[in-house]
């Protein structure tokens, strides 16, 4: 049996398996199509539009974040430094757990308390409003690696990391984009909410807020403040979420399907809270876990949301079975996957 969500609603395996391989075959048909739709695409990539606002704004972005940290960092108290370590967790959560798992993958459902935290938590990281990243995602994950994939790992390391942020998108994202079903993100009222208010929620959950409490709270001076967690924290939180689209889609292996180039990175998962095990995410991406792995030491992500789902406040939470890992990781892996042992945390996954 297998038990998914907070009340323990069991589902036999059979059932279970049943629906992993229709949606396997989903992911098999919608790879044909991305290899059609990269024969058909005859735009040059060399025409697509710069636009220089973003280019000067993330390069200054990115000297400053030097600049700060050359010169503010022995100065800046060590409470300053565990403050914005939590912040950097707080706003990567958002990203990883709210943005990701959540709104885009609807890997698990959320009740209201829930709902409030993953949407402050993600405006705390500062990144694009809810529905464009959304968007951004689910076309990603439908033409991953075509042109119509925002962010294409096929156009090198700095295109799939911080290029495609400085130039307008390709027509076929934009053309595919309009295929993707977003009902669900239009049609919820707190999204609504947080998108029309949007720059303001950003501005003060990301920026404002945290280098107040370090200044008033904390008794820091304000340029180690505002170098630490208006600068240094989110050029960190911004580069560790990218890395998911350009390391973890170049290095690593493929335990789980080798003719698709998310890969597994263990740097990746640390600094993006196991974000990084991408070769099953593409796999299975509607296991809420993003993972294989029994533990929370490299997906902390997963830590919380167990967390959630132990006091109810999260459940219906999706998991792949054993048997449809091991048939897909046989079948279509490159041989480097083993078998998970049993571990203490192995039944947490589950949320019983």
């Amino acid at each position: 049996m297998v038990q998914m969500g907070a009340k323990t609603t069991t589902i036999t395996e059979c059932d279970m398996l049943q629906q992993e391989t229709h949606l396997l075959k989903d992911g098999q048909n919608e790879q044909v199509t991305t290899n059609y739709d990269r024969e058909e695409s005859q735009f040059p990539v060399s025409k697509q539009e710069i636009i220089w606002t973003n280019v000067v704004f993330i390069t200054l972005l990115h000297v400053l974040f030097v600049y700060c940290f050359c010169n503010y960092f022995f100065s800046t108290k060590w409470q300053t430094y565990v403050w914005s370590f939590i912040v950097g967790g707080i706003g990567g959560f958002g990203v990883t757990g709210g943005a990701h798992r959540y709104f885009t993958h609807r890997s698990f459902k959320a009740k209201l308390p829930l709902q409030l935290i993953l949407i402050l938590c993600y405006t705390v990281s500062g990144q694009n409003n809810i529905p464009d990243w959304v968007r951004d995602h689910r076309v990603h994950h439908k033409f991953s690696e075509t042109d119509a994939d925002p962010h294409n790992a096929n156009r090198g390391f700095f295109f799939s990391h911080v290029g495609w942020l400085m130039q307008r998108k390709h027509p076929e994202v934009y053309r595919k984009g309009k295929t993707i079903d977003m009902s669900d993100i239009n049609n919820d009222p707190l999204v609504k909410f947080h998108t029309k208010h949007f720059l303001l929620f950003k501005m003060l959950f990301c920026f404002i807020i945290p280098v107040l409490i370090s200044v008033y709270a904390l008794n820091e001076n304000w340029a180690e403040a505002i170098s630490s967690l208006a600068v240094v924290r989110y050029v960190l939180n911004l580069n560790f979420t990218w890395s998911v689209n350009s390391v973890a889609h170049i290095w690593g292996s493929k335990p789980y399907d080798k003719r698709i180039q998310p890969a597994q990175n263990v740097v990746v998962s640390i600094v993006a809270m196991g974000e990084g095990w991408h070769n099953y995410h593409h796999s299975f991406p509607w296991d809420y876990r993003a993972a294989e792995l029994g533990g929370y030491s490299l997906n902390t992500t997963t830590l919380w949301l167990d967390l959630f789902a132990a006091i109810g406040w999260a459940y219906d939470l999706k998991t792949a079975s054993k048997q449809l890992i091991q048939q897909v990781a046989v079948n279509q892996g490159d041989g480097s996957w083993r078998q998970e042992p049993e571990t203490a945390h192995a039944r947490d996954y589950k949320t019983s």
